[in-house]
């Protein structure tokens, strides 16, 4: 009714791994534009697959209370972000806090969770004031057999979260454009909260930079389909309108919608389409003045991508107390599918070359990269790590594996997931984003050495130094203080102050040999970062303390807990170990004995060692 005709195309878009010199450009573009960059995560959904329960009270939980590497996916999320704000500060010197919005929603008291776990962490170091949370309502389910609606008891519907399509609408209602504006931001980035790679390296800060430099309506990090993923898949339309005008732009077709556009979803599809068309991973760059036109309309566009989603069970409990998990569905709409609402009119047909003027894009690189999700319980007789905790954190591994090798350091490969299913991970493998964030950042921090099988490094310091270190056992480096220390604002808010009174950690032909993690404990989960240990060797820094270990063997158990405004300096002597404990001269505790400096040097960034 809308058109005389409709075609899908496969959307060409930057591949962020080819080509990497204009890749580097555009994190660039993302690293300056910062201050003009707002952040957007849709909370609300349900995540039954995930069968989150509190252990205590025995409550079901919603995704962003998840425990995973030792911190709730919402400190995840933060933490990331928070690795951005200190690269500006690196490379500018200026402080610079995003404005971060959430949609949250009353299933599994998702809101009141969301909200208690930022105020029990003072809201980050960030001040109350940058956050706005916002609810997103619920409807009523369907049973998928015969239509009628699943109730809990008389006249009480069974409700569930309506999809992340009311963002938008909800946005404009609740005064959050309005919020962002005020704030002086232009653009924002959105990311779920599953999705626990999409920060790596330059894929999120390509995408905003490309979408703030060149003046986009909306952008889309994409990647290869995974052929056991139930996600959907980025296009280029390409449409006749009744006006004789062909309209063209990138969006997306939900996996649920397949059957409309004669694609086939099983694993692998007869007629290609599935393996050509790159995957749908709901990172999106958004422009929030268009995005704030589209909320505000009056009409079916406020809520995009309206679908009847069967594909889920729905779980709930009736008034008897029985629980109950039937295939049913509810009406949804979907964030991303606001892209229909960008497509760029012509008065003829454009065969080639459409893409690079169009209001919408698409950057695109390796999936670990882009995606990897926490979003289903892993079934103890299921081989497949698809979509699963664990699943997820062997990309993470796989990712360090990538910094890492480049950098003359010697570890064994990760092999596949029936690997991990039968022996656990190789080593582990977990490092402050902060550390650099740009893969091309961290790897000026690390050079030499090697990490045996069956070892674990933990690094929690953004200033730190690894110069030809052998790691066999565990090496944990904690910082109080990771990217700087809080300070108290006018209004009352503790602010973490980039930069100030950080942590700082040097390691220079250093053997760390112990017994390390007890691989064989059955309670072992390695996504949670919950193991037991035979043997570490643990170093925590308290405020600004510094540590330094120098041409020296440190073997066995060890914890060096240096205080506040110390320095703790280890060397090997005629009788062993050289232990010096010393205070940091006074005209040195805000800025530290050493750091690194930060400079641009065409499109990329190159680190200098500064000791004072």
């Amino acid at each position: 009714m809308e058109c005389q005709f409709l075609e899908i195309h496969v959307p060409s878009g930057l591949d962020l791994s080819q080509n990497t010199e204009y890749a580097a450009q555009a994190a660039l573009w993302g690293i300056e534009g910062l201050p003009e960059l707002g952040e957007i995560y849709p909370l609300g959904g349900s995540a039954d697959r995930l069968g989150l329960v509190d252990h205590e009270t025995g409550e079901c939980l919603p995704a962003a209370m998840l425990p995973y590497c030792g911190r709730t996916l919402l400190e995840g999320l933060i933490r990331d972000l928070q690795a951005r704000e200190f690269l500006y500060f690196k490379l500018y010197g200026k402080q610079c806090i995003t404005p971060v919005a959430i949609m949250t929603s009353s299933a599994k008291n998702n809101h009141e969770r969301i909200t208690s776990l930022c105020e029990r962490l003072r809201w980050f170091g960030r001040g109350q004031s940058s956050f706005q949370l916002f609810e997103q309502p619920l409807v009523p389910a369907v049973d998928a057999e015969d239509g009628q609606w699943l109730v809990m008891r008389p006249f009480a519907p069974v409700c569930k979260p309506g999809g992340h399509g009311a963002i938008w609408k909800l946005a404009h209602d609740k005064g959050i454009f309005k919020w962002f504006h005020d704030n002086g931001r232009k653009g924002a980035t959105v990311r779920q909260v599953s999705n626990v790679v999409a920060a790596t390296d330059l894929t999120l800060l390509a995408l905003a930079g490309i979408g703030l430099h060149h003046g986009k309506k909306l952008g889309f990090a994409s990647c290869k389909r995974s052929s056991g993923a139930t996600e959907g898949i980025n296009v280029l339309i390409e449409k006749k309108n009744l006006d004789g005008k062909w309209a063209y732009g990138l969006s997306c077709i939900e996996y649920t919608e397949f059957d409309k556009f004669g694609i086939t979803r099983g694993p692998f599809s007869s007629n290609g389409l599935q393996a050509d068309f790159p995957a749908n991973t709901n990172i999106l760059y958004v422009d929030l003045a268009s995005a704030e036109l589209v909320g505000s309309s009056e009409n079916e566009r406020s809520l995009p991508g309206m679908v009847l989603n069967t594909k889920k069970p729905i779980v709930y409990m009736d008034n008897f107390g029985d629980t109950h998990s039937v295939p049913g569905g509810r009406l949804e709409c979907t964030m991303q599918n606001i892209a229909d609402n960008f497509l760029n009119t012509y008065s003829s047909r454009c065969y080639k070359g459409v893409e690079d003027d169009l209001d919408t894009f698409m950057v695109y690189n390796e999936r670990r990269r882009v995606t990897s999700s926490a979003k289903k319980k892993r079934k103890h007789a299921d081989m497949s790590l698809h979509q699963t905790p664990e699943g997820s954190f062997l990309d993470i591994l796989r990712n360090a594996y990538d910094i890492l090798s480049q950098c003359d350091i010697k570890l064994p490969e990760i092999e596949g997931n029936d690997k991990y299913i039968d022996d656990g991970p190789p080593y582990l493998i977990l490092l402050h984003p902060a550390l650099g964030l740009l893969w091309e950042v961290t790897r000026q921090k690390f050079k030499g050495g090697s990490v045996s099988k069956g070892s674990e490094l933990q690094i929690e310091v953004a200033e730190f130094l690894w110069r030809n270190v052998q790691l066999d056992g565990s090496l944990i480096i904690v910082a109080e203080n990771v990217m700087g220390s809080t300070r108290i604002a006018d209004n009352g808010e503790s602010i973490l102050q980039y930069g100030h009174r950080c942590g700082r950690c040097k390691l220079n032909n250093v053997k760390v040999l112990n017994k390390g993690i007890d691989w064989d404990c059955g309670d072992n989960t390695y996504w949670k970062h919950d193991v037991q240990w035979f043997e570490a060797l643990k170093v925590i820094l308290h405020g600004n303390a510094e540590f330094e270990a120098s041409d020296v063997t440190l073997q066995g158990n060890h914890v060096f807990e240096v205080p506040d405004g110390h320095k703790l300096k280890i060397t090997s002597g005629n009788s062993g170990l050289v232990v010096q404990l010393d205070p940091i001269e006074q005209n040195m505790m805000d800025t530290g004995s050493w750091h690194w400096n930060y400079k641009i040097n065409g499109s990329h960034i190159v680190l200098e060692l500064v000791e004072l």
